[in-house]
């Protein structure tokens, strides 16, 4: 049963989400792009305010797999880079805090690639 319900918090949260940005999309002349880059900046500051972290928490995937959880998560590798090595940690911890999930799609979309056809519409 808690696993139904952890689902089900994760889904409704990702989905308000994902659904705050399908507004700014319908509502504003923001592109896609902006918007992504506004959520992950978001994301970023929010964690870095102490937010993110505890909301993540309660929200579980449902915070995380949005573009506003990258967002966190280059947020927090950077703090804890700065941490162990100085200012140099800014620039190197959020990119290996986040290199698993950036391997991941680099693979699944050459995988993507191979088996379908990619092409211009």
């Amino acid at each position: 049963m808690e696993i139904f319900l952890n689902c089900l918090k994760a889904f409704f949260i990702g989905g308000a989400i994902c659904a705050v940005g399908q507004i700014l999309i319908d509502k504003t002349a923001m592109t896609p792009a902006r918007i992504l880059v506004l959520f992950m900046t978001v994301g970023m500051a929010l964690y870095a305010v102490g937010f993110y972290g505890p909301f993540a928490e309660f929200a579980g995937e449902g915070a995380l797999l949005p573009i506003s959880g990258f967002g966190s998560l280059l947020g927090k590798g950077a703090m804890e880079a700065v941490k162990e090595k100085g200012l140099l940690g800014a620039l190197t911890g959020g990119l290996s805090a986040s290199s698993a999930g950036v391997a991941a799609a680099v693979f699944f979309g050459f995988l993507a690639a191979v088996f379908f056809r990619p092409g211009r519409k």
